[in-house]
């Protein structure tokens, strides 16, 4: 495959997820082709039109993929057919003398019908288009991407970053744009535990990094709460009981205890160095105690 690539001068870059936002040739294909087919039907399966002819969705389909391979793509400035082979399909009758004289009145009314259905395959298809465009532009916004610019990248479709996957961060970065692959997708330089991963990605999964703190962290700027001081004696007054084991020589029971201070670490104690142990103690076999 690689030397086949050599010879055509041409180069495999592998897309994302994303498909008709990257290269998606066939998948852009699919969904005006459905959308014509869609506006070919409407009045049925088999209709007659205004001047008695019967068309069927079936001899409708040939003329619809024609009038897709010969149509004027804005993007590439070719029709497929000429991307493809090189070079544009002609019917039959494209090629027919038509300065006869003597013309047999069924030939030119087949030849009428094959007018009207490749006219109505070209007026479907710009239709078609018209649609998916106005639909597009509803909700998607030109990005005004660069060369340079920084951006954090989301880590949805990222399985090797490490810790729980709920814990991990929406997004990451920022990373540099190396290059751009139309308006819709660009390469990213990734660095560190990314490094591996496709850096090719649609604009969807990117966003502008911001550098400025109180845009990225707006809780910062709310004020903390303020611990109150403690009185005198109350910090080291234990609050209550959380487990119990035995020690190594299996003759006294520990109990690790809570103080009401939250700044003093929960500690491991004997009953006898325990202030108050008994109510503690009581409390907290009660709590153990199962429910009826």
């Amino acid at each position: 495959m690689t030397n086949l690539h050599n010879l055509f001068g041409t180069k495999l870059s592998f897309s994302t997820a994303y498909h008709p936002q990257t290269d998606g040739l066939a998948e852009i294909m699919i969904q005006t082709l459905e959308g014509m087919i869609r506006r070919s039907c409407v009045y049925g399966i088999e209709f007659k039109e205004s001047d008695g002819f019967t068309q069927y969705l079936c001899t409708l389909i040939p003329a619809l993929d024609l009038a897709y391979k010969t149509s004027m793509h804005s993007s590439t400035g070719k029709t497929p057919a000429m991307l493809e082979k090189g070079w544009n399909p002609r019917l039959q009758y494209d090629t027919l003398k038509k300065d006869l004289v003597d013309i047999h009145p069924s030939e030119s009314s087949f030849k009428m019908m094959l007018d009207k259905a490749r006219n109505n395959a070209s007026i479907c298809m710009q239709d078609s288009f018209k649609c998916a465009k106005e639909r597009l532009e509803k909700t998607h916004n030109p990005p005004n991407f660069k060369v340079g610019y920084l951006f954090i990248v989301s880590t949805l479709n990222f399985d090797n970053i490490k810790g729980p996957k709920k814990l991990k961060d929406f997004f990451s970065g920022p990373f540099i744009i190396k290059a751009l692959h139309g308006p819709n997708s660009v390469q990213v330089e990734l660095t560190g535990e990314l490094m591996k991963k496709q850096p090719d990605f649609s604009v969807s999964l990117i966003q502008p990094y911001s550098s400025s703190e109180k845009e990225l962290f707006l809780l910062r700027n709310k004020p903390r709460l303020k611990i109150l001081p403690l009185e005198e004696g109350e910090e080291k007054k234990i609050m209550k009981v959380l487990k119990e084991r035995r020690t190594r020589n299996k003759k006294e029971i520990e109990y690790l205890v809570r103080y009401r201070n939250p700044t003093q670490e929960e500690k491991w104690l004997l009953e006898k160095d325990t202030a108050n142990a008994e109510k503690l103690l009581i409390r907290f076999r009660n709590e153990r105690r199962p429910r009826e």
